[in-house]
């Protein structure tokens, strides 16, 4: 189970990353943020975001429209 869950459905880009990172960094080194979108370029950009970051990036999916992300705090 997710530390914190962010709910950045309905946001277009660059909003879900804004919230993502407000979430994270609101977050203890090792605790885990999950992030709800339906923004189609998120999993491109969600994932570039991790990889620029110092996070892990735990999961990544999607269903329904929704992707839903798992991100553990560098």
């Amino acid at each position: 189970m997710a530390d914190i869950i962010v709910d950045a459905k309905g946001l277009a880009c660059p909003m879900p990353i804004v919230k993502a990172k407000k979430g994270i960094d609101a977050l203890q080194s090792g605790q885990t943020m999950e992030l709800h979108t339906t923004d189609k370029g998120s999993m491109s950009d969600f994932k570039a975001w991790v990889n620029q970051s110092k996070h892990e990036l735990i999961a990544a999916r999607e269903e329904n429209g929704i992707f839903t992300f798992l991100v553990k705090k560098g």
